[in-house]
């Protein structure tokens, strides 16, 4: 069965540009969290290295049949030994790179170069990696796929080392880079990526999806409403069903916290500095959770009648998620990044509405 929900267009380009003599070298896969950008990214993998992709040569060395669909129908087969290394993480030619040290390559002769396992950003000693990588040929496959994940976390310097081979790679090399923030990559580097927008998929779509993997209705339900469009947090639910339990605490609390004086909102900003320091990820996704509730609030808005005047707090409150993030990135103390964002949040009543709203509606 197919790890991917939704996307069937996305899917139809990707077979289409992978059936090309000469596939894109540089995709770029842009969109929010947990919607598939990563699963894409493999698939057109498994698409440019299936051993049924014609002129392909098999393990046992002889080429496959061509398939007769130009635009790739068929592929990628699922059952070939590159399709289910691909899957499974493992395949040799295809590399993911994320912050932390994989591929790292210090510069010739620098015996001092420090570990850094533990680094939030892409570093240019990743990137020499890179290229000393796609300088030599695959070791089995037709294509070397470089997945860059997540791309905007590389250092200016980085993405700008990366730029020459990622405009022209040596033969046999794709590279896809993976963001939930495009606006945050340098204009050089996106300018040479084909870029495919990957957008949330719709409730049905999810919920049948987990049906056909075996969930039960109720869950399948559940778990499609409470993901909000994103197919791998929909999985993670169905699997773990007390995390939707959680992320119901998480959202009565974020309203409680909207309607908070700005003491309350304080102590809070203190357990969240005390929380980053501990276990970011936790952090990066509880402020996932504020970003749901505030989406919420202003489709509540925007339906109002007099939604010119609603809709501004929800948006602000958006924004202010969105600057606390890039601010984070940029290593600024976490509690004053926290306690900005806090009072950036309009105030609410426990009816969800902003106080202002509660006086245009009296």
């Amino acid at each position: 069965m197919s790890a991917i929900i939704g996307h069937e267009t996305i899917l139809r380009e990707l077979r289409v540009l992978a059936a090309a003599s000469e596939p894109p070298h540089a995709l770029l896969f842009a969109g929010p969290e947990h919607t598939g950008r990563a699963v894409l990214a493999r698939e057109y993998a498994r698409l440019l290295n299936c051993e049924r992709r014609p002129g392909a040569a098999s393990q046992a060395g002889f080429a496959f049949d061509a398939v007769a669909d130009s635009g790739g129908g068929g592929l990628p087969c699922g059952v070939c030994r590159a399709c289910r290394l691909i899957a499974e993480g493992s395949h040799a030619d295809v590399v993911a790179v994320s912050p932390g040290d994989v591929l790292c390559r210090p510069r010739g002769g620098d015996s001092s170069h420090p570990s850094h396992a533990d680094s939030r950003d892409i570093r240019i000693c990743q990137v020499r990696g890179i290229i000393d990588a796609v300088a030599r040929f695959p070791y089995e496959g037709q294509y070397r796929v470089i997945i860059i994940d997540p791309a905007e976390r590389m250092t200016e310097d980085a993405a700008n080392t990366l730029l020459k081979t990622l405009e022209e790679p040596p033969g046999h090399t794709a590279f896809v880079l993976l963001t939930s923030a495009p606006e945050s990559i340098i204009e050089t580097v996106l300018s040479r990526c084909r870029r495919i927008d990957v957008r949330t998929v719709p409730r049905p779509t999810i919920e049948a999806a987990l049906l056909a993997r075996g969930a039960e209705r109720a869950l399948a339900t559940e778990a499609a409403a409470a993901a909000r469009g994103k197919p791998g947090l929909a999985v993670a639910y169905a699997a773990e069903p007390d995390l939707i339990a959680s992320r119901e605490r998480v959202l009565q609390r974020c309203e409680r916290l909207s309607g908070a004086r700005v003491s309350e909102r304080f102590r809070y900003s203190l357990e969240l500095t005390d929380r980053w320091r501990r276990d970011r990820a936790q952090v990066h996704s509880e402020m996932n959770l504020w970003e749901d509730f505030w989406e919420a609030q202003l489709k509540q808005a925007a339906v109002l009648p007099y939604a010119r005047q609603a809709v501004p707090p929800p948006l602000a409150a958006l924004r202010a998620i969105a600057a606390a993030r890039e601010q984070l990135l940029a290593q600024v103390q976490a509690h004053l990044v926290f306690d900005l964002m806090l009072l950036s949040f309009p105030r609410t009543t426990l009816a969800g509405q902003t106080e202002e709203e509660r006086t245009l509606n009296a």
